[in-house]
């Protein structure tokens, strides 16, 4: 843990390095004769934005669509995520990104409070949540309270581990602290800097509490945190609590397409991003396509010739259907299951100015349409279906405009939506589980949203996924969260032991976070 801690200094480091304001210029011209007290709070919001959206999109591509079966890497064995070889190292580098960026967002807001800059105050309290919600949903019990403090007189390297209720319960208040400020309308001094929402504090505020729906609605299986008397509360009081009304609200942060504003994949050539490794996996080709008994494919999710590409090789698929690989497979498997997959689209991902997302609308009508359903908020089932009508809804008008950047140009039209929602793929009516309905949409709608699809089947268990004969290295198990590395076990061993013992399992990625649907159903 002593890494977490010290590693504001890599933070500042990059921070010098990757810098790209008139700001960062203005002060930072000889990076050597710097010192922290110089820094301006606005010369580290460009890095937080920018290159943490970047580093959404390589988690979302690396980890996240490996994990949860959108795509596998059956091109060779240099990758085996998808069959859960995931090592120490692998451990550490996850837990330093969510730490660097989170710790560099507390800096930020150290800064903005010292130089009174009240909307950077603001943002770094919603970024600094946004990045550790994201460490205590992939790891469990986490340092929160006295996390970064070892810069500050009476800090220390090794800090206690929160239990991730109390880690909670402290984001809910950074949220609050966070839309109080908001609520002030403070100046954002540079909005040109601003690449998601051009200093607009009212889009930043709708953001914040957004992000507060996606972590209430992470917590809701736990009665004790109250989620459905916050989400009220929220939903009853607009001017108070507002939050993403259209797609036009989408934390959606804009890449200019040149140097350095350039997205993740850029300059990653169409096999080293889908060709010669991953492909499409028969879980989401089985979601988004409606097949007849003989094999005829009838029907399929607009989105998919969006997000995928067939595999047209005559051989390999010569009836030019969209088939799917199989996450998880065996090595001696993966020659024959691998035949005639589907691509990612590299032509819609592989722009420079392609895009990343944070957070969209459609979750939030997703969020919603849940609660309806289980009675957290009013409405009951007439009001989850109209969230839920909103939620795919807004999914589908979100990718539509990507599709002009296929190889062949896909369209999806007003009629396209409506005849999506009668399919027997989205269907309200046909679904006799609606609750696994509403799951297994937005499952597809967080397709390229970060890690999210991957918290979300641990708190929801949908959709049912087949695990496949090569996960062995985890006994089978889709990892429930990620182990603590070796060098925070070697630090601060003694706080991550009680936390382990606190979550009831070893260090490993079998033992259940605590939000979880496995936990709560074994009493954790």
């Amino acid at each position: 843990m002593n890494s977490i801690n010290k590693i504001w200094i890599f933070g500042l480091t990059a921070m010098l390095t990757l810098g790209c304001t008139s700001d960062f210029e203005e002060t930072n011209t000889n990076p050597n004769n710097t010192s922290v007290s110089d820094i301006k709070a606005s010369g580290m919001f460009e890095p937080l934005l920018y290159n943490g959206a970047n580093a959404w999109l390589n988690y979302t591509w690396f980890w996240n669509d490996e994990l949860i079966q959108f795509t596998a890497f059956t091109g060779g064995t240099t990758r085996q995520e998808h069959r859960y070889f995931i090592s120490d190292g692998n451990w550490q580098s996850v837990w330093n990104m969510y730490a660097r960026y989170a710790n560099n967002a507390v800096h930020m807001k150290d800064l903005s409070i010292s130089q009174e800059d009240h909307a950077l105050h603001a943002i770094a309290l919603t970024l600094k949540v946004l990045y550790l919600s994201n460490l205590t949903d992939m790891y469990g019990d986490i340092p929160y309270s006295e996390a970064f403090t070892a810069r500050e007189a009476g800090g220390t390297t090794k800090p206690k581990f929160d239990s991730q209720k109390e880690v909670y319960e402290q984001m809910f208040a950074d949220l609050e602290a966070a839309n109080d400020i908001y609520a002030t309308d403070p100046q954002f001094l540079k909005p040109e800097l601003d690449g998601m929402y051009n200093g607009s504090m009212e889009k930043w505020r709708k953001f914040n509490n957004s992000v507060y729906l996606r972590l209430l609605c992470r917590v809701s299986g736990r009665s004790e945190m109250g989620s459905g008397a916050k989400m009220s509360e929220i939903l009853s009081s607009p001017s108070r609590y507002p939050i993403f009304t259209s797609n036009d609200d989408n934390a959606t942060v804009l890449f200019s397409g040149s140097d350095p504003y350039l997205n993740q994949f850029a300059i990653t050539p169409e096999s080293d991003f889908t060709t010669s490794g991953r492909k499409l996996t028969r879980q989401l080709i089985g979601m988004t396509v409606v097949s007849a008994a003989s094999g005829q494919q009838l029907y399929e999710d607009p989105r998919l010739a969006v997000i995928g590409k067939k595999n047209l090789n005559k051989e390999a698929n010569p009836d030019g259907l969209w088939k799917g690989t199989v996450a998880g497979c065996t090595e001696e498997e993966q020659s024959s299951v691998d035949r005639g997959a589907a691509f990612l689209n590299a032509a819609v991902f592989c722009r420079a100015n392609a895009p990343g997302w944070f957070m969209d609308y459609a979750e939030v009508q997703f969020i919603l349409a849940e609660a309806a359903l289980k009675g957290y908020i009013s409405g009951g089932e007439t009001a989850a279906r109209s969230y839920y009508t909103n939620a795919v809804t807004a999914s589908l008008e979100k990718w539509a405009p990507f599709g002009q950047y296929s190889e062949t140009p896909v369209q999806i039209s007003p009629n396209d939506i409506t005849v999506f929602l009668d399919s027997p793929l989205a269907s309200w009516d046909l679904s006799e589980n609606k609750e696994e309905l509403i799951a297994n949409q937005k499952y597809l709608a967080l397709f390229w949203v970060g890690m999210e699809a991957y918290h979300e089947y641990r708190r929801t268990g949908y959709p049912v996924l087949t695990i496949g004969r090569g996960t062995v290295y985890n006994n089978y198990i889709l990892p429930t969260r990620f182990a603590y590395p070796t060098t925070t076990m070697a630090t601060n061993g003694e706080n991550a032991k009680i936390a382990l013992e606190r979550m009831g399992g070893e260090n490993n990625m079998r033992t259940p976070v605590w939000w979880s649907k496995q936990a709560i159903e074994e009493g954790k």
